[in-house]
């Protein structure tokens, strides 16, 4: 009888692996003859070192290139596209290492291949890195030799050998994570494999190095040779009929008295049946003479239809019949046609669609591959083909393409046209949490930079200003609603800023107090600044700032944004100090102020005005405007309503917070052109941001950005993503507020 090998599969189902595994496993078993004669059962595992998403990733973009070039490519034998097809899994996670945290380009990948390639008796057999191959014949254990064994992908200088062989009845084959094989052993790894199915053998291994604590990778596949017996045709069996041995003798049945027993049976029946005839004829004269006694209807009289009235009435019954019939099937066939032209529709919009989907994969191809990047080498033709992608992939999802085939392109050409558009990523720190005290919610408003590093807030809660000390985490109380000082009651603090030495607020009944730090622990009084004209600024002042005109001397002007009298009104601080003069129209012409939400004052002033951002010169608004992004494919048109800079006039970058879009863009001050927006790595998004300010690099460390949600102060660094450095603290040097700054050398 003609005897077939049959593998019997085990391995470790998705949903029993670790959390951190990163491994991947892929089996392939064609069904279709011409694939399985050629190619064989594909078994692939991928394992990896490390437990990371970009790991997880790389293992499984390893398995999806290795089963698509096995299969595709008809050029060579199993060994040969075997080779290739590692050769350039290799060559993909080499040029990807950087965006999956695979290493450094000097040092060799975590990665490791597994494979195993059985086409009806012949077994090829290949393994790189850390994944390990284990062949059990009759009891016996042996490794298969691997040159790469203590190298992972990419690697450098690739070297693939391909193990062939010959499969008999009873042999297994295993392929393992090295993690699992180092905790447990190969002495229970044979074990099981022998004495075991190859699913309950995977099973069992597992749960062991689970329970030993076992963490990481734990991959592992089982096969196992049996036996599949032929089948052949047998010939049909057919019943055979005995002779009759008693042909031609009477009918007689050879039991004593049994033939008059059953004559005297059929008698009785015959009986039977006349009496039940006599006794139904009876009954049904019976029943006709009753119904003979029921009264009768008169018979009608007959009337008589002409021969044409009968033709007409079977005219109109025919032509019903017919219409009838020419509806329903007219009905019939509209169904028909519309169910078949949405049936093609459908077909046609999932081809669209298919057809869409490759095309972005094919000009994310181009700008993305094994040794090529359009992005830094040829940025507009890598902008024209990203571009395509990404039309082509809104086209994709249009047609009804699942999400889960067009994210991961979506993320890769998102990737791609954000270094395009000098997007960088910036890690968010939490600086200080204030929690509430006293049942009362914390609610911040405004933060300022203070002359001696330190945050200032304004907390509309506790209607009080506080000085953040970075050191102690603790806020101290500057001034709140009730504070006596100057012989006045203060009333609750609405608007703060910083001028030269000083921290000046304004509280709800327009009164200026400046309040002045007298040692490093914060510790200072609050006293009253007059400034002439305040009690004619109403409750509609939107911002204030100010401009240090002599840094040794300390003096400051105070510009303030007042509505109600369509101006920017600009105070003069007298000779010493002690006092604001009379107001000037700094405007060179009055106008609508009452869109203005946020200044900015370093010689010019900067002002947002309905969502833009706009310049000042000597009281006009001059030809400066702020160059947009370009990136409308990706994000809206920005809103801007935040300003921050840290540099002198003219000088360095102003950074503009684009709260529909949740992103903090730079812009050159001079000329206003675009210079590169900052998103947080996590995509979460910068949050309920209130105030922010800036503070100027210092060396090669970057600039560093500080802002405020509702109860926390939240920090980053300007710059590239560190890799082992902690950002630079919010008091470190330099001076800057979202209404106001000091530290510029010409009045404006």
């Amino acid at each position: 009888m003609a005897v077939r090998l049959q593998m019997k599969l085990g391995f470790v189902a998705e949903q029993d692996r670790l959390p951190d595994s990163p491994d991947t496993i892929v089996v392939v078993e064609p069904t279709v003859s011409g694939i399985a004669r050629s190619k064989g059962q594909l078994y692939l595992l991928v394992t990896s070192r490390v437990s990371s998403r970009g790991a997880s990733e790389g293992t499984r973009i390893a398995a999806e290139t290795i089963r698509n070039e096995y299969y595709y490519d008809e050029s060579a034998g199993i060994r040969v596209c075997l080779e290739k097809a590692i050769a350039s899994v290799n060559k993909r996670l080499h040029h990807q290492r950087e965006r999956l945290g695979l290493g450094p380009q000097h040092r060799d990948g975590p990665t490791g291949v597994g494979v195993a390639a059985v086409r009806g008796n012949e077994l090829y057999v290949a393994t790189v890195g850390p994944a390990e191959a284990y062949l059990i014949r009759q009891a016996r254990l042996s490794i298969l030799p691997d040159p790469n064994r203590e190298r992972g992908l990419p690697a450098r200088d690739l070297t693939v050998d391909v193990w062939r062989g010959e499969v008999n009845l009873g042999d297994s084959l295993v392929l393992i994570s090295p993690n699992v094989v180092a905790r447990l052993g190969p002495d229970e790894l044979k074990d099981a494999a022998v004495t075991l199915h190859p699913q309950s053998a995977v099973e069992h291994l597992h749960s062991r190095f689970v329970a030993g604590g076992g963490s990481g990778s734990d991959g592992a596949i089982a096969l196992e040779a049996t036996e599949v017996a032929a089948t052949e045709p047998k010939r049909t069996l057919v019943p055979v009929r005995a002779p009759e041995p008693l042909a031609g003798s009477p009918d007689r049945s050879p039991l004593p008295l049994a033939d008059p027993v059953a004559d005297g049976v059929v008698a009785v029946q015959a009986g039977a049946r006349q009496a039940r005839d006599v006794a139904g004829n009876r009954l049904g004269r019976a029943i006709s003479a009753l119904q003979d006694l029921l009264p009768r209807r008169r018979p009608a009289y007959r009337r008589v239809t002409p021969l044409s009235a009968r033709r007409e009435s079977q005219r109109r019954g025919a032509v019903a019949i017919l219409a009838f019939i020419v509806v329903v099937g007219g009905l019939g066939l509209a169904v028909f046609l519309l169910g078949s032209a949405g049936r093609r529709e459908a077909v046609t919009t999932v081809t669209s669609g298919q057809r869409a989907l490759d095309a972005a994969r094919a000009d994310l191809g181009q700008v993305f591959s094994p040794g090529v990047d359009l992005v830094a080498n040829d940025p507009n033709r890598a902008k024209s083909l990203l571009t395509d992608a990404w039309k082509a992939l809104d086209q994709a999802q249009q047609a009804g393409i699942a999400a889960t085939s067009i994210d991961p392109v979506r993320r890769d050409v998102m990737g791609g046209l954000d270094r395009l558009y000098a997007v960088v990523p910036i890690v968010d720190q939490v600086v200080v949490q204030l929690e509430p005290s006293a049942g009362v919610a914390v609610d911040l408003r405004t933060a300022v930079r203070g002359p001696d590093g330190m945050p200032y807030v304004l907390d509309h809660a506790t209607k009080a200003v506080y000085r953040i000390d970075l050191r102690t985490k603790k806020p101290t109380l500057v001034i709140k609603a009730g504070t006596k000082a100057s012989g006045l009651v203060a009333a609750a603090p609405k608007l703060l800023t910083v001028g030269g030495a000083d921290v000046l607020i304004i509280d709800e009944k327009n009164v200026v107090w400046r309040w002045r730090p007298v040692d490093s622990k914060g510790r200072g009084t609050p006293a009253r600044v007059r400034v002439t004209g305040a009690t004619s600024w109403g409750d509609d002042i939107v911002a204030i700032g100010t401009f240090l005109k002599d840094r040794r001397s300390g003096l400051y002007n105070l510009y303030v944004i007042d509505p109600s009298a369509r101006q920017i009104l600009s105070y003069a601080v007298a000779a010493d100090g002690s006092y604001f003069t009379a107001a000037n129209n700094w405007l060179d012409t009055a106008k609508a102020v009452d869109g203005m939400t946020t200044m900015y004052v370093d010689g010019d002033i900067f002002v947002i005005d309905r969502g833009t951002i706009a310049r000042y010169v000597s009281g006009s608004s001059e030809g400066w405007s702020a160059r947009a992004p370009g990136d409308d494919l990706l994000r809206s048109e920005p809103h801007y309503s935040l300003l921050a800079s840290p540099a002198e006039r003219r000088t360095g970058l102003l950074y503009a917070y684009d709260d529909l879009n949740d992103r903090v863009i730079a812009f050159d001050k001079a000329n206003g052109n675009y210079h590169e927006q900052y998103r947080l790595v996590t995509g979460s998004g910068l949050g309920d941001v209130r105030s922010m300010y800036a503070i100027p690099a210092v060396g090669t460390a970057p600039a560093t950005l500080v802002w405020i949600t509702a109860h926390e102060v939240h920090q980053a660094a300007l710059g590239p993503v560190p890799t082992s450095s902690a950002s630079p603290s919010p008091g470190s040097s330099g001076s800057a507020a979202p209404s106001g700054t000091a530290g510029a050398s010409a009045s404006p």
